[in-house]
């Protein structure tokens, strides 16, 4: 186990994903879209701008662009938060009903 220096050692509750109903699945593109949309409307009115490159200084962020075009490896960032998202609502006991 990592420690940082203040002994805060995080302890997030993880759902074995295969235990997600199959019908909850399809969900999880969406809400990893609009978790990348909340992440940017946030960064953008904290004044961030797009930038080939991070730089904290002039406040510029290469992922500051639309979800379709991120690169994969920040899709399956924000759908495995989607995915841990689902896993703890549903291990909190709640259920998520398909209208």
């Amino acid at each position: 186990m990592n420690k940082n220096i203040n002994g805060y050692i995080p302890s997030p509750k993880f759902c074995n994903v295969s235990e997600l109903p199959a019908g909850i699945t399809g969900i999880v593109e969406k809400l990893a879209e609009n978790i990348h949309e909340v992440w940017a409307k946030q960064k953008m009115d904290e004044g961030w701008t797009y930038g080939e490159a991070l730089n904290w200084d002039t406040k510029r962020h290469p992922s500051l662009k639309p979800y379709a075009d991120l690169p994969e490896s920040q899709k399956t960032y924000d759908r495995n938060t989607a995915l841990a998202t689902l896993g703890f609502i549903m291990d909190e006991g709640y259920h998520i009903v398909i209208r």
